[in-house]
């Protein structure tokens, strides 16, 4: 199996809407109620910062130059 590159967005898109739909499957197992004037906007909150992070991370990779080793020795 190839290695990829790992995918920050994906992954904590994943985790946060994971854990949004453990905490509302455990509050009707016990006949409570989630505020979403709370959920929603952390959400978006959450969501937008792990764009931000990924955009970042990006630029960064993309920024970066690879030596190669036969270049680096010759220096």
């Amino acid at each position: 199996m190839r290695k990829h590159r790992l995918d920050l967005f994906s992954l904590i898109a994943g985790g946060l809407f994971t854990v949004i739909a453990t905490l509302y499957l455990v509050a009707s197992l016990n006949d409570l109620s989630v505020n979403g004037r709370i959920v929603i906007p952390v959400t978006f909150i959450v969501l937008g910062t792990a764009g931000l992070a990924g955009a970042v991370a990006a630029m960064s990779r993309r920024g970066r130059t690879e030596v190669p080793p036969d270049e680096e020795r010759s220096s």
